[in-house]
């Protein structure tokens, strides 16, 4: 029996799950049963943040933490100084991939979290489906997290952020259509039209409608899906390294950033800044340290604990290059907590499941 695994992720990674579970049968098993989604506005780019932090006389080695407060990434260091730098400032290097996302609170985990909208020290949960609010109910009674109501404030405010990545980013979507650089997961159609359309479309297809035009997010679902795994992700992006077999569109299904079928993302999804939820509340978790009160880091720990998940899928940071985050996959709570911590560049997590 395959293992059941729990992830963290973005949202883009967490749409990327959605597509290979619910299409695992033009793929591959998906063994994912527990996805628990990111807040997320952006992310950079590892090299150019490094480089850009470099130019400044800041080692990443000297960093310790790293938030996103009040429209500045704010940089603890272990010095004990804090370097605040505006976003504006650090807009080149972000990725340009996160400039046509239309998700901010990952609508399609079946629990998502973030800081905005609580206390400093809480989380602010969104619960999406009955599994979330099952896991959300019981890891509460097991006292690995507390709750409370969100403050009427705090709604607001993340409604608004909410609301303003979409309003923002669709005015790009629009403005790269009319330039013929064709965002393809934002042309939405009825999902019997979907798999009739990329039937035929390979890695060639991906390359030229995703990852050409700067929107892969490099979450690695190429990879993963991969039947002959010869799909790699060495650097920055997806290469293939041989020949798909014929008609095998596995790749292109798994995409995030392909066409995605009205029944995982709609055009309505604009008018709704959170997506569909069962409920939002503010929690901490009294167990573990961790950013943003270790809320992600208690539901995997008590996820894998009473065997809801034998594994957990998570982002840690890379041994030899500091903050560079790398995928691991893991049956051990050790390794959950310290991988602790938001790391604000994209990694290839699906990569740790599977392929090279």
């Amino acid at each position: 029996m395959d293992p059941k695994i729990g992830m963290v992720g973005t949202p883009c990674q967490i749409t990327a799950a959605t597509l290979m579970k619910d299409y695992e049968s033009f793929i591959k098993e998906f063994p994912v049963t527990l996805k628990i989604g990111l807040f997320c506005m952006e992310n950079f780019s590892y090299k150019y943040l490094k480089r850009f932090l470099e130019e400044k006389g800041i080692s990443l080695k000297e960093i310790i933490q790293c938030r996103i407060e009040g429209g500045s990434a704010k940089f603890h260091l272990n010095s004990g100084e804090t370097i605040s730098i505006p976003l504006k400032e650090l807009k080149e290097t972000m990725r340009k991939s996160c400039q046509i996302c239309m998700d901010y609170t990952s609508e399609q985990a079946d629990i998502s979290i973030g800081s905005v909208g609580s206390p400093q020290g809480w989380s602010t949960i969104i619960i999406r489906t009955k599994k979330g609010l099952k896991l959300i109910k019981a890891a509460e009674e097991k006292k690995y997290i507390k709750t409370k109501p969100i403050s009427d404030k705090g709604f607001e405010l993340l409604q608004r952020l909410a609301a303003g990545k979409k309003e923002k980013n669709l005015k790009e979507i629009k403005k790269r259509e009319k330039v013929a650089r064709p965002v393809m997961y934002w042309r939405v159609m009825p999902e019997t039209e979907y798999l009739e359309e990329v039937t035929d479309y390979q890695f060639r297809d991906l390359r030229g409608d995703v990852i050409d035009i700067g929107a892969c997010v490099l979450c690695g679902a190429c990879l993963l899906s991969c039947p002959e795994e010869i799909i790699k992700i060495e650097d920055r992006k997806p290469e293939i390294k041989g020949e798909c077999p014929p008609a095998c569109n596995a790749c292109y299904i798994a995409c995030p950033r392909t066409y995605v079928p009205d029944n995982i993302i709609s055009h309505e999804t604009a008018k709704e800044p959170l997506g569909d939820y069962i409920k939002i509340v503010s929690a901490k978790a009294p167990m573990f340290k961790g950013q943003d009160g270790g809320v992600v880091t208690a539901l995997l720990s008590y996820a894998l604990s009473e065997g809801i998940v034998d594994k957990v899928l998570v982002v840690d940071k890379d041994t030899k290059n500091p903050w560079k985050p790398t995928p691991k996959l893991t049956k051990h709570i050790e390794d959950v907590i310290k991988a602790a911590g938001t790391k604000y560049s994209a990694c290839p997590i699906f990569k740790a499941m599977g392929g090279s």
